[in-house]
């Protein structure tokens, strides 16, 4: 569990099995999705979360991958009551005080996860771009900022340095990322 990085309200344990006794509100996510009957046949990432107010609940986050090198883990959020569960690259934004509201953020697959406390995000990148997750939740989503792959590097002065594929050199190419607004120059999807 990843949860340091912002203050929240809230405290998750990830189980390995259900528990015993399961508590009487439990939430599956994502919510029904056209496309994804199957979601559940390739597993799930369990969650006991006790919100700051309200019963505790059981979470069942599908996972969208069984790819070991896409990340599985919990993430506190600039909002406090807000928990960010990636599930097998799926990544699902709870509201722990309403936990039926849930985003299932349209990135797939999230391939890593970097917080921004200076700008209040956290940032998910994918194979081609980037969403930032901000106190009222989703902020925005870059344009495409690579052909197959992106490398998140540091924050300088509210700014993301990156790198993106460049199909065509078979190179990564750097980019910058205002996290303000979300645009960028650079990055390798060039025509």
């Amino acid at each position: 569990m990843n949860s340091d990085t912002f203050p929240h309200t809230w405290t998750a344990q990830v189980l390995t099995a259900p528990p015993l006794i399961a508590p009487v509100r439990q939430f599956t996510y994502p919510l029904y999705v056209p496309g994804e009957d199957d979601a559940m046949a390739r597993g799930a990432m369990l969650l006991h979360i006790k919100p700051a107010s309200g019963a505790p609940f059981l979470a069942t986050c599908a996972l969208g991958f069984r790819e070991p090198s896409l990340p599985s883990a919990v993430y506190a959020c600039p909002r406090p009551d807000d928990l960010l569960a990636i599930a097998g690259g799926y990544a699902y934004l709870v509201d722990t005080l309403h936990p039926e509201r849930c985003l299932h953020i349209p990135l797939k697959p999230v391939t890593q996860i970097l917080a921004a406390p200076g700008a209040n995000l956290l940032l998910l990148a994918g194979f081609h771009n980037i969403v930032a997750i901000g106190k009222d939740g989703l902020a925005w989503q870059s344009e495409r900022l690579s052909w197959e792959g992106i490398t998140l590097g540091e924050i300088i002065g509210g700014a993301l340095h990156g790198t993106g594929w460049h199909m065509h050199t078979d190179r990564d190419l750097p980019f910058v990322l205002d996290l303000s607004a979300g645009k960028h120059i650079g990055g390798g999807f060039q025509r």
